[in-house]
């Protein structure tokens, strides 16, 4: 009964047997990888969705500082809160340096 379970396989049983194991984990790293490579792409998309939004949010922020920076506005604050006029001709005095 001893050498019924000590038959040896046959010549390429084992090397189909390392062939299967082989094709077996293969397969798995393949699906690992797709499954991998998506959560990475996933991500990706995210992080430039919040970049687009960020670059319009600077947009807009660099449009407001213009508009409350603009000349005008400043010289219409200057006369009308802090009573500032542009001085005549005659109140400018010239300082040698």
């Amino acid at each position: 009964m001893s050498k019924l379970f000590a038959k040896p396989l046959p010549g390429g049983s084992f090397l189909m047997l390392v062939l299967f194991v082989g094709v077996l984990v293969s397969a798995i790293a393949v699906s690992y990888s797709a499954h991998w490579n998506r959560q990475l792409l996933n991500t990706l998309y995210g992080e430039l969705n919040d970049r687009d939004k960020a670059q319009a949010e600077w947009g807009r922020l660099i449009l407001e500082q213009s508009t409350w920076t603009a000349h005008s506005r400043i010289e219409n604050l200057a006369s009308e809160q802090l009573k500032m006029r542009v001085p005549a001709a005659d109140e400018v005095r010239m300082i040698a340096p």
